[in-house]
């Protein structure tokens, strides 16, 4: 085992990095914890490993000061969290000169396959002069089990699939002057590769692929989560409740998802499960990233839990796969796409009600204070949908004082006789304007 864990890490700091797209995921600044990157699977939190061990590098740390070290290796089955020790003594017998002088980055990747990882890296953080980046699959590095685990020494930095600026950066296409400073064949363009990404997605091995493969492929990562993320790891023992309940959830995006109601459903199907294995399926779907869910906004915690939650897909190309409608769901897709935006730029996102039945797409309030109510729209051409949204947003203002209210549209023509205070959006500058992060 030693010799093998000393080969890994020469050939580690010998790897060069390899290509990718450079990510916007926010990395924590606080000193003396260990970073857990999490996510969905496949999402790219490994490739965002080398972005931040290339970034280390361009600040002028050297080579040898940034190991890589991957557990999902067959030759390390059976290691032990004894055997842990042997990567941190083997990597200083090699370079002596970083022990205690010098400050040392260790990405450890699928450190999961290892039980009692979580000793061991506490144990690190405590002994050694090194910053320490952990990542692995969701199944047992879930985020409340690294808050647990780790006893508050691990921070989280959560991947996303690709947002938009991504998108159009993996592609080649990012701009650098703001969308609203572009030329008009610029920005048709844009128009143009935003309606793709709601329909392609942003899982980075799905760009450019045929719209079977492409199909086929996120599937299989919806099955493999299930499966692996869920089954598996809770024991579950209604999979046929729990498959459906997915299908169901993916195939509603936007919708309003009510336990009481699902659980009627399945009882009148004939399966024998109890309403609380039902909320333990949605918790743990959630905590596989397949889905979010958001809450209705309000100070009673009754009201919250007796109220339907909306439910968002992790991303919009999920929703063609499992929709059974037939139809372009552009409208549902972009508000995805807001919604996961929303979560990237670190909002508390809840959605909103008024007294008279109204319904505000997102309440979404920031760490600074600073709080939005915004309704998502395909187009508001149509006069009635123009005053059925544009009424929401006014209803609901008194009761979200200091809230500015907004409307985005995928259309880039801005509606005619918005009231004072509503502010426009044409989807592809608000997806794009980096003052709001």
């Amino acid at each position: 085992m030693r010799e093998l864990i000393r080969q890994k890490i020469i050939d580690s700091l010998a790897r060069s990095v390899p290509s990718f797209t450079r990510r916007d995921v926010r990395l924590p600044k606080v000193p003396g914890k260990a970073t857990a990157i999490i996510g969905m699977r496949r999402t790219g939190k490994t490739t965002y490993m080398w972005q931040v061990l290339s970034d280390r590098l361009a600040w002028g740390i050297e080579r040898e000061g940034l190991l890589y070290f991957n557990f999902e290796d067959e030759r390390l089955a059976g290691m032990t969290a004894a055997d842990l020790s042997l990567v941190v003594e083997e990597y200083y017998r090699l370079n002596p000169e970083w022990r205690d002088r010098r400050l040392a980055v260790f990405f450890l990747d699928e450190i999961q396959n290892v039980p009692g990882w979580e000793a061991f890296a506490r144990r690190l953080l405590d002994s050694e002069r090194i910053e320490l980046f952990i990542t692995g699959s969701s199944a047992r590095l879930l985020s409340r089990e690294v808050a647990t685990s780790m006893r508050g020494r691990a921070m989280e930095a959560l991947v996303h699939p690709f947002s938009f600026r991504e998108f159009l950066r993996h592609l080649g296409q990012e701009q650098e002057l703001a969308p609203e400073r572009l030329p008009k064949a610029k920005r048709s363009a844009l128009e143009k590769h935003l309606r793709e990404y709601l329909v392609v997605g942003g899982f980075p091995e799905a760009q450019g692929l045929e719209l079977r493969d492409r199909h086929d492929l996120l599937r299989s990562y919806v099955d493999v989560a299930l499966l692996r993320d869920v089954v598996e790891r809770h024991a579950v023992t209604h999979p046929v409740a729990l498959r459906w309940m997915v299908r169901h959830l993916l195939g509603s995006p936007a919708g309003l998802f009510s336990i009481n109601k699902f659980y009627g459903d399945l009882r009148s199907q004939g399966l024998p499960i109890a309403k609380d294995t039902v909320y333990g399926y949605l918790g743990h779907i959630e905590d596989a990233f397949l889905i979010r869910t958001v809450s209705i906004a309000t100070d009673s915690e009754r009201r919250r839990m007796v109220n339907p939650r909306k439910v968002y897909p992790v991303d919009p190309a999920l929703i063609p796969i499992f929709d059974r409608s037939g139809r372009a769901n552009l409208g549902h897709a972009l508000e995805t796409c807001v919604f996961l935006d929303l979560e990237r730029r670190g909002a508390e996102i809840s959605y909103v009600r008024t007294m008279s039945g109204c319904e505000v797409d997102f309440l979404a309030r920031y760490p600074g204070g600073r709080s939005e109510l915004i309704q998502v729209c395909i187009d508001v051409d149509s006069p009635v949908t123009r005053e059925r949204e544009i009424r929401s947003l006014v209803e609901a203002a008194p009761e979200h004082a200091g809230a500015s209210l907004n409307l985005i549209t995928l259309e880039p023509e801005a509606p005619p006789e918005l009231p004072p205070g509503v502010l426009w959006h044409p989807a592809t500058v608000w997806l794009l304007t980096e003052s709001q992060r």
